[in-house]
């Protein structure tokens, strides 16, 4: 019980640990993969490797994100997804070049959310699923860049209108939240539902060689279109209703006007 009054005893890792972590991902950038280590702490060692592209600390038992993590400038994914993080730093918001952000299952909640979120403007993936928000923090509609969000197992009651005025969203998880008008949820993600299937742009937002491969694409699906060939032509008996249907009626009448086996033989027999 002394043990436990102390706190949980977490890992504790060198610098020469943390660099013989870093992967090579398969689009050739550099992942710091520091996750299921069992660290009670930010590893502060690993400020020396901020020029890493993606950073692992997921699935271990932290409890709280320094100030100083805004020194990885280069930094575009990031998972902290299964601790037990309450409060983001607010100097998240300098990561401006942050892709993907998960902070999943731990132990936020509203006020533990930084305004500066909203400084995040290159960010396309958000999840924040699993924890203890009670409304979602209308920061998220100033990150126009999002194509999905994570709400999914908080506190919920409702989804702010800005949310579904963000231009590029086409995932939103919101699922087993305490919403009061199910029926209103879900037409709330039908319509992003029909976000994803519909994006419209000007040719005028596009550059020059974007618009061109649009133009040959529409090019090509109309040649196809043209190149179509029509259905076999089916064959026409304007004197048969339906398939077999005179073979049909030729048998029974074959079978009435046919004297039968047996007839023939009662007929010999007399």
């Amino acid at each position: 019980m002394a043990q436990v009054g102390r706190g949980i005893k977490g890992k504790k890792i060198t610098f020469n640990v943390a660099k013989n972590c870093i992967r090579i991902t398969f689009d050739g950038k550099r992942r710091l993969d520091l996750s299921k280590m069992g660290l009670t702490s930010f590893p502060k060692c690993i400020l020396r490797l901020n020029d890493v592209d993606e950073l692992d600390l997921s699935r271990n038992m932290i409890r709280k994100i320094p100030e100083s993590i805004s020194k990885f400038q280069n930094l575009r994914w990031l998972d902290l997804h299964s601790n037990y993080i309450d409060k983001l730093p607010e100097s998240i918001g300098q990561m401006t070049t942050l892709l993907y952000l998960n902070i999943s299952n731990n132990k936020l909640t509203t006020n533990g959310l930084p305004v500066e979120l909203n400084q995040l403007k290159n960010i396309r993936t958000v999840n924040l699923g699993l924890n203890h928000l009670d409304s979602v923090p209308t920061t998220l509609g100033a990150l126009k860049e999002l194509h999905e969000v994570g709400l999914n197992d908080n506190l919920l009651k409702t989804i702010p209108a800005n949310i579904s005025k963000l231009p590029k969203l086409k995932k939103l998880n919101t699922k087993r939240n305490p919403f009061p008008d199910t029926e209103q949820s879900t037409s709330f993600i039908d319509s992003i539902k029909r976000m994803e299937n519909l994006y419209l742009v000007d040719a005028k937002d596009l550059c020059g060689p974007c618009l061109r491969k649009c133009q040959l694409a529409r090019e090509n699906l109309n040649k196809m279109k043209s190149m179509v060939l029509p259905g076999p032509r089916k064959a026409i008996f304007p004197n048969l209703v339906s398939p077999n249907s005179m073979a049909k009626d030729s048998k029974e009448d074959w079978r009435m006007r046919t004297p039968s086996w047996n007839s023939l033989r009662q007929r010999q027999e007399e």
